[in-house]
């Protein structure tokens, strides 16, 4: 009896590779378009600044997520949330989508990326620290040496670098020093704002339908950063917004990184357990190091070395702790459990 062809299925495990590969090279994908967008730029004025590329970029991934995610928007799936929980949404998108990348993204102008998701991680110990000071959560001796190492790092990567190391590479050298550390803080907020919105998240949104939490996520975030960007500047700083090299540039950025890297993750997601979207999220800063060497040629300082060393320390002591509470229930991860692992947007 013949045996019918089978059909290859990706697993888990793979979606979630895809993912990391295309979530943990965004801020060098990022730094690479704008430096692209200075090639092209007329007048010494570049069309694809770190505040185009935030909005358009969002843009484009919110109308192809309306595309995919359409079905789940009616009505009575609507009518199902709750005014508290419409508005614990509206303040994590506030806090994911508009005002976390636009520190990340401002700070990618400042200094190097290497540093951006270095410093970034951060936001481990302070969602951990958060979880258990707001949520209870249950924690063992492996997770909080995992998270006073990601710390120490961090707190190394910053203070052992000179000042001239972590600058903007668009800033002359006065510039460099007069403006030094200002990137470094700037991630340090972006990081300080993630974990606020990834505690919320775990707190009051787990029962939302993933493309409604998408969607309107997306949406008041953009909006948001859309609206202060005319009140602190002027309409003239979105300016380049309607211009095709912008529009083609990003959307190949929203749909291939920011989409696509979604995408993969959630479907990852559906079909692996905690621990191995734990360990997968683990290899999100190398995957960041080592694409920003691939697309920018950019090589760790000394100080990046010894915090990026003592951070991966950390990370696997992490992943020893996760994995010891998690032996005794191996179940398959949720999708709203994304707000305990790694975001994208930057």
């Amino acid at each position: 009896m013949n045996k019918p062809p089978t059909t290859f299925r990706p697993s888990g495990r793979l979606y979630l590779i895809i993912a990391i590969i295309l979530l943990g090279s965004a801020s060098a994908v990022i730094r690479k378009i704008t430096e692209i967008g200075a090639v092209q730029a007329m007048g010494g004025h570049n069309p694809i600044s770190f505040c185009n590329v935030l909005f358009v970029g969002n843009l484009c991934a919110l109308m192809l997520m309306v595309v995919i995610y359409q079905r789940q928007w009616r009505i009575p799936a609507l009518k199902k949330i709750r005014s508290r929980q419409w508005l614990s949404l509206t303040v994590v998108a506030l806090l994911s989508a508009a005002i976390t990348p636009a520190l990340v993204f401002t700070a990618l102008g400042l200094t190097t990326v290497n540093n951006v998701i270095l410093i970034g991680q951060i936001d481990v110990p302070l969602t951990i620290g958060l979880s258990v000071l707001v949520l209870g959560d249950r924690i063992n001796r492996w997770v909080i040496i995992g998270a006073a190492l990601a710390f120490i790092g961090v707190a190394l990567t910053v203070l052992i670098q000179p000042p001239g190391e972590s600058i903007s590479f668009m800033m002359g050298e006065r510039e460099m020093y007069a403006q030094a550390g200002l990137g470094n803080v700037l991630i340090l907020l972006a990081a300080i704002s993630k974990a606020l919105a990834n505690t919320i998240s775990k707190a009051s949104l787990q029962q939302i339908p993933l493309g409604i939490f998408n969607i309107y996520r997306m949406l008041v975030g953009t909006l948001f950063f859309f609206i202060v960007t005319l009140v602190i500047f002027d309409p003239g700083h979105f300016m380049d917004v309607t211009s095709p090299f912008v529009w083609r540039w990003m959307l190949l950025y929203g749909a291939v990184v920011v989409l696509g890297g979604q995408l993969a993750w959630f479907k990852g997601l559906a079909t692996s357990t905690i621990s191995e979207v734990s360990l997968a999220a683990a290899f999100n800063p190398l995957v960041g190091i080592f694409a920003a060497f691939l697309i920018l040629r950019e090589f760790p300082t000394q100080a990046q070395y010894i915090g990026g060393a003592v951070i991966m320390v950390g990370i696997v002591c992490n992943q020893i702790g996760i994995r010891r509470l998690n032996t005794q229930t191996q179940r398959q991860i949720t999708p709203k459990e994304i707000s305990e692992a790694v975001s994208k947007l930057a």
